[in-house]
């Protein structure tokens, strides 16, 4: 995972700058532990490593899970992040240009094409609400195109990849970021939600959200925006290439990029799924460049 050392990754340089989250990543690199395991082992209090561990979480550097043990439901810890290369400089390349080997593209979220969402739903621009909260109908209202923040507790949204590769070219290479999280009522930190992302009606992985997080203001997120709401979503970036599918760095499955049928010529249809059948279904909350922490669209690089 290449990270772009500059003001939308702050988050993480923040959760590195500390010996005792260092010492928890160092700790995790070799185990997955509980908070209480590693309470024991930092001789901190239960309270404290909880903090910590939720600035590792949102900085997308661990993820967590319940898990049932001997003294009941734990919070189980494990590293997220495996390798990341620090970016200090970087070519700007215009969106939508093509050049040699690839291009990149920006996305708004709210420039989906299809739908199927369940309450609890809505759509906010940067300046409203766009209709009326928990009900799917607007989904279709022709605004939709603005919006800066989605959330529904079901079902998905679709977007269309340009596909700009011609000739005998083949894509070697995808990658999606975007900033996700789950979609509780109100909002709950602890909100896990399995969430599908499929290439062409293909899916390629199942990245379960640790939360929904509406505790502090999204660093964008506008003021009208009400607290006690969703404020900010995490940072994922989903990479297929010809050794299978990774989050972040960490393999996910062994979907390969050749695996997604992609024709000449014809857009990829990117699909963002919660399923009502899935173990933690936890909704999907979505944030464009107006809104959350991280100024950006859903931003998709091509390489062939």
């Amino acid at each position: 995972m290449e990270i772009k050392v500059n003001q939308e990754n702050l988050l993480l340089f923040v959760a590195l700058a500390s010996e005792t989250r260092i010492r928890m990543i160092e700790m995790l690199g070799k185990e997955n532990l509980n908070i209480r395991e590693m309470a024991q082992k930092l001789n901190l209090s239960s309270a404290i490593v909880t903090k910590h561990v939720q600035q590792l979480e949102e900085a997308g550097i661990i993820r967590t899970e319940m898990t049932t043990g001997k003294r009941g439901m734990q919070k189980q810890c494990s590293l997220r992040l495996e390798h990341a290369s620090l970016v200090f400089r970087t070519d700007e390349v215009r969106p939508s240009e093509p050049h040699q080997d690839g291009y990149d593209v920006n996305i708004p979220v709210g420039q989906y094409y299809s739908w199927q969402v369940k309450p609890t739903c809505g759509l906010a621009s940067e300046t409203k609400l766009i209709g009326m909260r928990d009900d799917p109908r607007y989904f279709a209202e022709p605004e939709h195109v603005k919006a800066q923040h989605i959330w529904f507790a079901g079902g998905y949204v679709e977007y269309s990849i340009p596909n700009y590769v011609s000739g005998k070219n083949s894509i070697s290479e995808l990658s999606i970021s975007l900033e996700i999280g789950s979609e509780a009522p109100g909002y709950a930190e602890d909100w896990p939600s399995d969430i599908t992302f499929l290439l062409n009606d293909i899916p390629v992985c199942v990245w379960t959200s640790p939360g929904d997080y509406g505790s502090v203001r999204g660093k964008l997120t506008p003021s009208w925006w009400e607290l006690g709401s969703t404020q900010h979503g995490l940072l994922k970036t989903l990479l297929l290439n010809s050794f299978g599918t990774y989050m972040d760095g960490m393999r996910m499955s062994d979907v390969s990029i050749q695996d997604i049928p992609i024709l000449p010529r014809e857009e990829i249809r990117f699909r963002i799924l919660s399923p009502e059948d899935a173990r933690n279904a936890g909704g999907v909350s979505l944030f464009g460049k107006h809104f959350g922490n991280y100024e950006q669209d859903i931003q998709v690089r091509i390489r062939y």
